[in-house]
């Protein structure tokens, strides 16, 4: 094959690819980013609505506590907190809802862009997105991390 036939093959196939990715939009994808000091722990895709909900155990009531996040665009939106027991830094002087033997706070409209969580082995943090779970405390070392929602090139699954 000469040179000429295998770069007009090669450059016809690119055109291709590059216009199969742009018919279909699928060019990017919103992404969850959890990070530290500016590097990549863990990226996950979501959609718009999309619960990511923060879980720990609280370090003097030893109770499951639940921080419950929608993705809402290029943030999280805080939607409510669960709780099993009253204790310090958790809500008490708002209304909550009693549901299922835990008490629900709906906070007022409050939004994230990045989302700062100082994980610790005590309180054993667990991030849920969607129906996966990722244990938050290996993923960050017992360090900060901050969970962000950015927009990244989809990369083709062919």
């Amino acid at each position: 094959m000469s040179r000429r036939v295998w770069l007009a093959v090669v450059l016809a196939v690119a055109v291709v690819c590059v216009g199969g990715v742009a018919a279909t939009g699928a060019a990017t994808q919103p992404v969850l980013v959890v990070s530290e000091d500016g590097n990549d722990l863990l990226v996950t895709p979501v959609d718009n609505g999309t619960e990511v909900t923060v879980e720990y155990t609280h370090s003097v009531e030893k109770t499951l506590v639940s921080d419950v996040y929608a993705v809402d665009g290029d943030r999280l939106t805080m939607t409510r907190m669960e709780f099993s027991s009253y204790g310090a830094g958790l809500p008490s002087t708002v209304p909550v809802t009693e549901i299922n033997d835990r008490y629900v706070y709906y906070p007022p409209e409050r939004h994230y862009d990045p989302l700062r969580i100082t994980t610790g082995y005590v309180a054993d943090h667990d991030l849920v997105v969607g129906d996966r779970r990722y244990d938050l405390v290996d993923i960050a070392d017992g360090g900060t991390v901050e969970i962000s929602v950015e927009t990244r090139l989809r990369i083709p699954q062919w």
